[in-house]
């Protein structure tokens, strides 16, 4: 009997101390959250070749005008003249400027000089029509963001034109080109000529209000009868 109670006691001990060591073990920790994903990289360096102005007036230009000049009316003694695409051809040429500018405006993004060397835009002598490359570099280097929210709103009107593009629209492909226009416009006011902001903003009041005024007049006429 009293080996049987020896044995008995031995396994209770036992299995306490399993129990204990069991007990006494840290709770496994959470699975790790999966890692977000890595944005890409580059291939290699973005080296630049030629300074804003150049890339602006050799690239950026050129294919915005192919928005731009997509839809015009022509005014001749027989009446106005709507200028529309038509074509497949013609559509492909606006698609090629809204896919051209929209990749090409991010080369903005690469570091580089704002003007060739030697030219410091029209911004000598007194009240000076246009900002210095010295000028232009401070003012990104003090608000970065803005030159890239500058850039986003470029971007984006050339995506609106591809949407445009494939539902082949032109009086919406007219509306993209004024969009366009205000976006230039504005990138030009904050970083090129920002003399010009008063003049502008009037010519716009004085645009608005002549627009307004021919609506009201239109609607105060009574049709013939």
């Amino acid at each position: 009997m009293r080996n049987h109670r020896f044995v008995a006691l031995a396994a209770l001990l036992l299995l306490v101390d399993v129990m204990a060591s069991r007990c006494s073990k840290a709770a496994p920790p959470p699975p790790a959250a999966a890692a977000a994903p890595a944005a890409p990289v580059l291939l290699g360096a973005m080296k630049p070749v030629v300074s804003v102005k150049e890339l602006m007036y050799s690239m950026i230009d050129p294919v915005a005008d192919n928005i731009f000049d997509a839809v015009w009316w022509d005014l001749t003694p027989k009446g106005t003249i709507a200028h529309a695409p038509k074509t497949d051809e013609d559509w492909d040429k606006v698609k090629t400027g809204a896919v051209s500018l929209a990749e090409g405006i991010y080369l903005l993004k690469v570091p580089r000089p704002f003007t060739p060397a030697g030219d410091v835009n029209n911004s000598t002598g007194p009240n000076p029509p246009e900002l210095s490359p010295t000028e232009i570099k401070a003012k990104l280097d003090k608000d970065p963001v803005l030159w890239e929210a500058k850039i986003e709103g470029l971007r984006n009107v050339a995506l609106e034109v591809l949407e445009i593009v494939k539902k082949k629209d032109a009086a919406a492909l007219f509306e993209a080109s004024e969009d366009l226009d205000v976006a230039c416009e504005n990138c030009h006011l904050e970083y090129w000529y920002p003399g010009d902001r008063k003049a502008v903003d009037e010519d716009k009041r004085q645009r608005a209000r002549i627009e307004k005024g021919e609506i009201r007049e239109s609607r105060g006429k009574r049709p013939r009868r």
